[in-house]
């Protein structure tokens, strides 16, 4: 497994005190990315880790894993490494341990992988194609496709938005996706746009004007609670 850092945090990569990996390589070229080293597929920064070195250190540290915590692998793209993942994934479930991953849910694996994913969280930034072919270089046709069918196979499900102005401030697009989910089990929180990652670009960081106003974020709420979607923040 290829892997850029790992680190505890508490709550905000899934419920509990967990041990995140982050690993290396995505498929997303993001334009307001906070982690733009962890891009390419290959890094200097990266190491390779051993699948079963991975698992050894999750079992060591399960005392750690308190309030409900365990393991989250987050990115980059985690789902890039899908082999990998897949196999620890397993192993941590043997163990007991508590799995999370979080995703742009483009990977057509996505369902196979859910499977021994207690808590998953998964991104979307537009729901409209082009519009996140312009921003992220990639279709999220996977990705939209992929929330649609868990919302109804999983009993829980954890729907992150970027919001950046001019890009996805639209409650709309977003509505009209929601209406074909399960809603259910499924809770949304959204992220407003902040440029801590803009100083570690090496290319040109295009967004200008990407910040939201307190406003902007009321009234995507407050559309989308009209058709009794849950809201949470971490």
């Amino acid at each position: 497994m290829r892997i850029l850092q790992k680190g505890f945090n508490y709550s905000q990569d899934g419920p509990g005190n967990r041990l995140v990996y982050h690993l290396q390589g995505c498929n997303f070229r993001c334009r307001w990315c906070s982690n733009p080293e962890s891009m390419p597929i290959d890094s200097d920064a990266a190491k390779n880790v051993p699948d079963d070195e991975v698992v050894d250190e999750i079992n060591r540290s399960r005392m750690m894993f308190f309030d409900g915590g365990g393991v989250t692998f987050t990115g980059g793209e985690p789902t890039l490494q899908a082999d990998s993942l897949l196999y620890i994934l397993k192993e941590a479930k043997k163990l007991g341990v508590s799995t999370a991953v979080e995703t742009n849910g483009s990977s057509p694996r996505l369902p196979e992988l859910s499977e021994y994913v207690d808590y998953l969280i998964v991104d979307i930034k537009q729901p409209d194609d082009g519009i996140h072919k312009k921003y992220v270089g990639h279709s999220n046709k996977t990705t939209v496709e992929n929330l649609i069918r868990l919302s109804k196979d999983r009993d829980q499900l954890h729907v992150r938005i970027p919001m950046i102005n001019h890009v996805n401030t639209d409650p709309e697009p977003f509505a009209e996706l929601f209406s074909k989910m399960d809603m259910t089990n499924t809770v949304v929180e959204i992220l407003a746009y902040h440029e801590y990652g803009k100083c570690k670009w090496t290319e040109d960081y295009t967004i200008t004007d990407g910040f939201v106003t307190d406003g902007q974020i009321r009234a995507f709420r407050e559309r989308l609670e009209k058709d009794s979607i849950k809201f949470v923040s971490t």
